[in-house]
Formats: structure tokens, C-alpha cells, sequence
């Protein structure tokens, strides 16, 4: 069975409810599925690398990464990990009145591809200020991603 492991960049919450909403999904597509809501670099590279990745990230602050997650991207920024051919989706929430909006997503996305992954897809930014249930536009984003596995 292909595993799919869902990493979160969350502060109230907002960006797990996302993933556990992806989780069926993936997992009716035959994945097996594991949520890290306080990952570590290690939840990724350890072992072998998971056949996709989907990261859901809040930005906080100046666009900063959450703190659940703010070791995770530490890690991976200092350490250059073994990550080349890890293919991901990328699911950025933010709120467009702050000149930061998604940057901690965007950041991500940047690092991600610096150390040789692959983004399938277009990364789906979220915005709070029009989107009160940014679940269901993860699932709409899902419904496509899914379809360039």
C-alpha cells in the first residue's frame, strides 16, 4: 500500500481540520495516511520517504511558521535534507490583508524544491478573508491534485 503523510503548520487548528478532511480522500484512493501535527524533520526522512507528502501550513506573525511547525522548516533549512524525489502538494493558509500572506507556505514551497522535491500540481493558497471554511476548498483542490498522481 503507497503512504501519504500529511504534514501541519497550524496555530488555531484551522490547517488540521484541513488535513484530517484530506485524509479519507487519500485514503479511498488506496494510501496509507498519517497526520503529523507537531512534526519533526525525521516524521519525513526517516526510513524511506513517503510515495506523496502534503503539507498544510498557516502563516503566523511576519510570515513566520507556526510554532508547532517552526522546527520542522528549521531543520530542513539548516540541514538540506534528503528529500530529492519526495513528491508533495502544498496547501498555504493565510489572510491577504497582511502584506505576509501565505509566506509561510511559500517559504515551504521554496525550500521544498531547493532540496529536490517535486510539487504535483499547483500549491493552493487559502484565503481567511473570503474562505470561512477553507476545508472545503482543500477538498475541491484534492478532488484535482489526486488526479496528477
Amino acid at each position: 500500500m503507497p503512504s501519504a503523510r500529511i504534514f501541519v503548520a497550524t496555530v488555531f487548528g484551522g490547517s488540521l481540520e484541513v488535513a484530517e478532511e484530506l485524509m479519507p480522500c487519500l485514503e479511498e484512493e488506496g494510501y496509507d495516511v498519517n497526520i503529523f501535527d507537531e512534526p519533526k524533520l525525521s516524521d519525513l526522512t526517516d526510513e524511506k520517504l513517503p510515495d506523496i507528502a502534503v503539507f498544510c501550513i498557516s502563516t503566523t506573525g511576519s510570515g513566520d511558521f507556526p510554532p508547532n511547525f517552526a522546527d520542522f522548516a528549521h531543520a530542513l533549512d539548516a540541514t538540506g535534507a534528503p528529500i530529492a524525489g519526495l513528491k508533495y502538494g502544498l496547501i498555504a493558509l493565510g489572510d491577504s490583508s497582511y502584506p505576509t500572506y501565505c509566506g509561510a507556505g511559500r517559504r515551504l514551497d521554496e525550500l521544498l524544491t531547493e532540496y529536490g522535491a517535486q510539487r504535483i500540481g499547483e500549491r493552493l493558497e487559502i484565503d481567511a478573508t473570503e474562505v470561512l471554511q477553507p476545508y472545503q476548498e482543500a477538498l475541491d483542490w484534492a478532488d484535482e491534485w489526486i488526479k496528477l498522481l
